[in-house]
């Protein structure tokens, strides 16, 4: 049975063997950093599966750019950690990000209601609703109670898109004015 030794590297050794594009200290510079990158990048996007991605794309970097490290101005983890945050935060800008997250399952307690009108009606909505004039009362109804997308709204009535935007915005309003009131 053969002995398994650890190598150790010190920081300049790392470093100078990294800029050789070493793939043993590559593996190294994974093994010794991956778990604090890792938590500090989980920190920021809050996510498990997307800090994994993120961190996988913190190392590629990392093997891309080493030639930009440079050794005054940081320590290689102050520098590692930077990218991580970096990485982490132009994830959590990015457009597909943002809709993964308005992409998301919907929970199942969402099915357990029985009786959708239940909740609306217990806050006294449809009385509310009933009261707006005609014209803000139908694009309300028709898009928050009954489910339609303002563009189907817009189909359906022969109504610009803008006009339809603009009377579910004083719905709104007009709704959140009354039910402070009373």
């Amino acid at each position: 049975m053969a002995l398994q030794t650890t190598i150790k590297y010190s920081e300049e050794e790392l470093v100078a063997l990294l800029h050789t594009k070493s793939e043993g200290a590559f593996a190294y510079l994974y093994q010794n950093y991956a778990g604090a990158l890792l938590s500090t990048i989980k920190e920021i996007v809050k996510n498990e599966t997307i800090a994994a991605d993120v961190l996988q794309e913190v190392f590629v970097k990392v093997w891309r750019q080493i030639d930009k490290y440079d050794a005054t101005k940081a320590r290689l983890f102050t520098w590692l950690l930077q990218i991580a945050r970096n990485t982490s935060i132009d994830m959590l800008r990015s457009k597909q990000f943002n809709n993964e997250q308005k992409n998301q399952e919907l929970p199942d307690a969402v099915y357990e209601l029985e009786q959708p009108g239940l909740l609306v009606d217990g806050l006294g909505l449809r009385k509310h609703v009933h009261e707006l004039p005609p014209d803000i009362r139908q694009v309300v109804q028709l898009g928050y109670l009954e489910g339609y997308t303002q563009q189907e709204l817009a189909d359906m009535l022969g109504i610009p898109l803008g006009t339809i935007k603009t009377r579910m915005r004083n719905g709104v309003l007009l709704l959140r004015k009354r039910m402070t009131e009373g």
